[in-house]
């Protein structure tokens, strides 16, 4: 499929928007068809949605170790994490397609840069879903500590400028940083807190292990990218490291640091022990990894990866609530 007006380098690309030949006029040509309900479902990349649903998981099951889980904010803090990385996942969809980023690469679809939505309609579709999240947040904030708005205003920030702006982040080799702070610290200890009113030692290591898992399943996709990132300019960190340092990082951020996490649960509940049934799942989710598999060869680690974080995240959070009866 090719599209009327082909770019194949970001700097070719039009910088006014309001020239028809720019990814943002509502002129610029897509697919005639239109994208169906399946690609939008694709284009939010439900495979990265253990990202969303681990931290909740093991932030709530912290609380309830600590006798303070509540229901009703563990849902909404999912409404919140589900939102927010459907959302960035339509931000990162709608700014990598205007730059020519996705033009050809390998991987799960992208709208904007398949050519099957308008730029426009992914844009609004992730300011939909970051809104969504924000609401939700509010919501938890103003029944929890009103200040967790301003977090919350920051992890908005930090969804959209991950690949949008002049200087996104997220070409500068930052996007497993934020990941893990955000995906990982945030998420778990701002689950706990909102229900028990503070943080646990225990929560935090749990944050790492789940910040840690979430950065392995971003790594493997920037891994695969390494070519197509490079020829387009973004900078990510696989790039920055090379192929081989890369595949050394993935096997540390996979395996060694929710291993050590583990055990380190251990004066909190033995019952954590539970997380280390996880572990042949992350070494599977490796396993591509190791094996040197580039391009569409390294897309099933992808989906493996987010199976072992939820597969940890639900052992570990049974151990947790196992524990607190």
């Amino acid at each position: 499929m090719t599209r009327e007006t082909d770019f194949s380098d970001a700097a070719e690309r039009p910088e006014d928007p309001e020239h028809p030949e720019h990814p943002e006029h509502p002129e610029y040509p897509a697919r005639p068809a239109g994208a169906s309900l399946s690609d939008w479902l694709q284009g939010a990349r439900p495979r990265t949605w253990p990202n969303a649903f681990a931290p909740v998981l093991v932030g709530s099951a912290a609380a309830a170790l600590a006798g303070g889980f509540v229901w009703w904010k563990a849902l909404l803090a999912l409404v919140v994490a589900w939102s927010f990385i459907v959302g960035v996942n339509y931000a990162n969809d709608y700014s990598d397609g205007i730059r020519g980023t996705d033009d050809d690469r390998v991987g799960p679809l992208r709208l904007v840069g398949s050519g099957l939505a308008r730029t426009q309609a992914v844009k609004w579709a992730a300011f939909a879903f970051l809104g969504l999240g924000g609401l939700a947040g509010v919501a938890l904030s103003v029944t929890s500590a009103p200040w967790l708005i301003a977090v919350g205003l920051l992890c908005i920030l930090a969804a959209w400028f991950y690949t949008g702006g002049r200087t996104p982040y997220g070409y500068r080799g930052l996007g497993e940083v934020a990941v893990f702070v955000f995906f990982g610290l945030v998420a778990v200890t701002g689950t706990q807190f909102t229900q028990l009113g503070s943080v646990t030692w225990y929560a935090l290591v749990a944050a790492v292990a789940v910040g840690s898992f979430s950065c392995a399943v971003n790594l493997t996709n920037n891994l695969r990218d390494i070519p197509s990132d490079t020829e387009a300019g973004k900078i990510t960190l696989a790039v920055r490291l090379g192929d081989s340092r890369t595949r050394g990082l993935h096997a540390v951020l996979e395996l060694l640091v929710p291993l050590l996490a583990t055990l380190a649960l251990i004066p909190a509940t033995p019952w954590a022990l539970l997380g280390l049934l996880a572990m042949p799942v992350a070494w599977k989710a490796n396993a591509p990894v190791r094996a040197r598999a580039t391009g569409a060869g390294l897309i099933p680690a992808l989906t493996v990866a987010g199976m072992a974080m939820l597969a940890w995240s639900v052992l570990v959070s049974a151990g947790m609530l196992i524990a607190s009866l």
